[in-house]
């Protein structure tokens, strides 16, 4: 196999992505906080800040990297692709989780201080109730099933819609918050705001997480069947565009 000479961009792509999507989390959150006393309003502008985020980020990046921005897909990713010819190899993956948890760190400290506040302060919210990591499983299932649907059924250019509009109904339909993402869940341990998580919360809800991956997983194949072979050819998410040959194909 040749190098990818496009694989700097694309983990480039994947660190400045996620570093952006834990910022506008990170920083909608400390902004409502300090707009509004009422929890319903605060969690209200958090979950649309986030979703819009979520979807103009995903619209951008695709055709560089395929907007992963999480780990959890990336690893649904080279789960789905490992016998077509344009899957991701151990090396890319191993890059793409390094550069997302990188970026959600740069994400977490951009945003605390942009605000004046001081980068590095540990989160103070407890995130550890078994109905929370109950949440989290279920809104990282979710997740997982919406990203494989789209691609199953022909429909992955609605992506950046449906997987933003998931991302901001699960805020509110679940009871973690649905943070669904194991790198920015780790950038949410560096702000003490409404969206922040503190580090010993962290491994129950990177488990769930894990968990609840391996979970859409299985309702993805029980509901569609197994990954085919072949790659949609408009795949935002997990076609070959993972591989950013969206923009070789015109080089």
């Amino acid at each position: 196999m040749g190098i990818d000479k496009a694989l700097p961009r694309r983990a480039a792509a994947e660190l400045v992505g996620t570093a952006a999507l834990v910022t506008v989390i990170v920083g909608s959150g400390i902004q409502a906080g300090v707009l509004s006393q009422d929890a319903g309003v605060q969690l209200l502008a958090n979950a649309l800040a986030s979703a819009v985020g979520l979807g103009l980020l995903i619209l951008l990046f695709s055709p560089v990297s395929g907007a992963h921005l999480n780990p959890v897909i990336t690893l649904f990713a080279w789960w789905s692709q490992r016998r077509g010819q344009a899957r991701l190899r151990g090396r890319e993956v191993v890059l793409y989780l390094a550069a997302q948890l990188a970026g959600a760190v740069t994400g977490g400290l951009l945003a605390e201080a942009m605000f004046g506040r001081t980068p590095g302060v540990w989160s103070t919210q407890v995130r550890s109730a078994g109905h929370v990591l109950l949440g989290e499983t279920v809104a990282t299932a979710g997740l997982v099933l919406v990203v494989y649907g789209l691609d199953r059924i022909g429909r992955a250019q609605l992506a950046p819609v449906a997987v933003a509009s998931y991302i901001g109904a699960a805020i509110w339909f679940t009871s973690s918050g649905s943070f669904a993402n194991p790198a920015a869940t780790v950038g949410r341990a560096f702000t003490d705001s409404l969206t922040g998580i503190a580090p010993a919360s962290l491994p129950g809800f990177l488990t769930a997480q894990l968990l609840g991956g391996l979970l859409g997983v299985g309702l993805a194949v029980v509901l569609y069947g197994p990954p085919a072979t072949r790659l949609s050819s408009d795949g935002l998410l997990l076609s070959d565009r993972v591989r950013g040959r969206s923009l070789s194909r015109g080089a």
